[in-house]
């Protein structure tokens, strides 16, 4: 006959043993995972995937390929009505708009600070998905900037690969003007019409267009001041070759008509692409502003997975994330190979992949070079309205080439800005 206290133990016992069950039940879900761009997130979820299922064969994946402005969308509207049952359990969120999310639905997203170990990845990735000093996302590719260079061109004008380190922009203007002497190449392309190119320098000198607290800084802000009288500049000197839109931008390199690409990493497979130009490129770090916290890192583009607080699957999403994401460093050599992906975790860059040499690079180890930059990329703080702000700086771009004043243009940027996040 069993006496009350052991009653008790088996009630307990049985209550651990349901509670297991219970718990390994939920670790037999479909995780639904919502992202885009097929030959890049997509598949480099898949690999992740069908890694996690080796070791859960009772976990399945729902990957759905939309294109980006789809999920962006389709997120929006699911979180703007409520409808929590229409969302996956993982979704895709571009850097930029991440603070957007988490700023305007509250709660909508799983905080991962106590799952994840967050101090093994790129600082500045960690920063922009931490809110009131939680951290919601889980940190994927970087875009890792770098100066990429054609040594051929270079060295018709008397230049050679050690000159291209440790560049101000100043430099790059006046080495820009040689090469168009020596051998009648623009230095690089440039649409004016895209304020990529003015966030790469922004971000180099740890500025954005809002301060460490989220508000708007467009006036007094020294590090876009800085970026625009750079564009300025190079739009002046006319060492630049006009690009509209992404496929006349991407021609200006794939054809030989420029010297120099300055963007993120991510653009390698591209430059890669033209086979007649292997071992005629070189990769270095950017050059650097003239201005107080000014570097040669820096970051564009680039997004993180999250998981929806409403996630049936919330657990067993964060395992699989935690497992590959934040610890298989064999993983991040795969992507890095056959994706051309650089991930955040800092650990992967003492992988394999990592030190190879690229032949196409003439024998640089390029990836290691900017596995080593994205420890420095500045964190900055993208806001809630990155777009919209934005949208603002590109509609007064093309005046900088008519030398409109920066002060003025500044101006300008604030008032347009000011109308567009009310």
């Amino acid at each position: 006959m069993y006496s009350k206290t052991n009653l008790s133990r088996f009630a307990a016992g049985a209550l651990a043993a349901a509670s297991l069950l219970a718990s390994t039940a939920a670790f037999a879900g479909e995780v639904t995972v919502w992202c885009w761009d097929p030959n890049f997130n997509v598949a480099i979820m898949k690999e992740a995937a069908a890694r996690y299922s080796a070791k859960h064969p009772e976990t399945t994946f729902n990957i759905v390929d939309f294109a980006k402005a789809d999920v962006e969308q389709k997120l929006q509207t699911a979180l703007s009505s409520g409808t929590t049952d229409a969302l996956p359990d993982i979704v895709l969120i571009e850097d930029y708009g991440a603070q957007k999310y988490l700023q305007s639905f509250p709660g909508a997203f799983a905080e991962l600070s106590s799952k994840v170990d967050f101090s093994g990845f790129a600082p500045y990735k960690v920063q922009l998905m931490t809110m009131d000093g939680a951290v919601y996302g889980m940190p994927f590719d970087s875009g890792v900037t770098g100066l990429y260079y054609r040594k051929d061109y270079l060295e018709q004008a008397g230049f050679k690969p050690e000159d291209m380190q440790d560049l101000t922009w100043d430099r790059f203007i006046e080495i820009g003007k040689q090469v168009e002497a020596k051998t009648g190449k623009k230095m690089l392309g440039l649409d004016v019409n895209d304020a990529g190119f003015v966030r790469i320098l922004m971000q180099s000198a740890g500025g954005w267009y809002f301060d460490k607290d989220g508000n708007l800084s467009i006036e007094n802000n020294a590090a876009l001041k800085a970026a625009l009288e750079t564009e300025q500049k190079i739009l002046q000197a006319n060492i630049h070759k006009p690009a509209a839109g992404w496929t006349e931008w991407v021609a200006t390199f794939t054809s030989g008509d420029v010297a120099t690409v300055t963007t993120g990493v991510w653009i390698t497979g591209t430059v890669k692409a033209q086979a007649d130009q292997s071992g005629k490129w070189g990769v270095a770090p950017i050059p650097k502003l003239n201005v107080e916290g000014a570097s040669h890192a820096s970051n564009l583009g680039g997004s993180s997975w999250y998981v929806t607080a409403s996630s049936a699957e919330k657990d067993e999403a964060i395992d699989f994330l935690n497992e590959v994401y934040a610890k298989d460093v064999d993983f991040y050599q795969k992507i890095l190979t056959e994706r051309g992906a650089v991930g955040s975790l800092m650990a992967a860059r003492n992988g394999p992949a990592y030190s190879e040499a690229d032949a196409f690079f003439g024998g640089e180890k390029v990836w290691q070079n900017f596995s080593d930059w994205l420890a420095k990329v500045p964190a900055v703080n993208y806001g809630v309205f990155t777009n919209e702000v934005d949208t603002a700086v590109t509609a007064h771009l093309p005046s900088l080439g008519q030398g409109a004043p920066i002060d003025d243009v500044l101006k300008a940027v604030d008032s347009q800005a000011q109308g567009q996040i009310q």
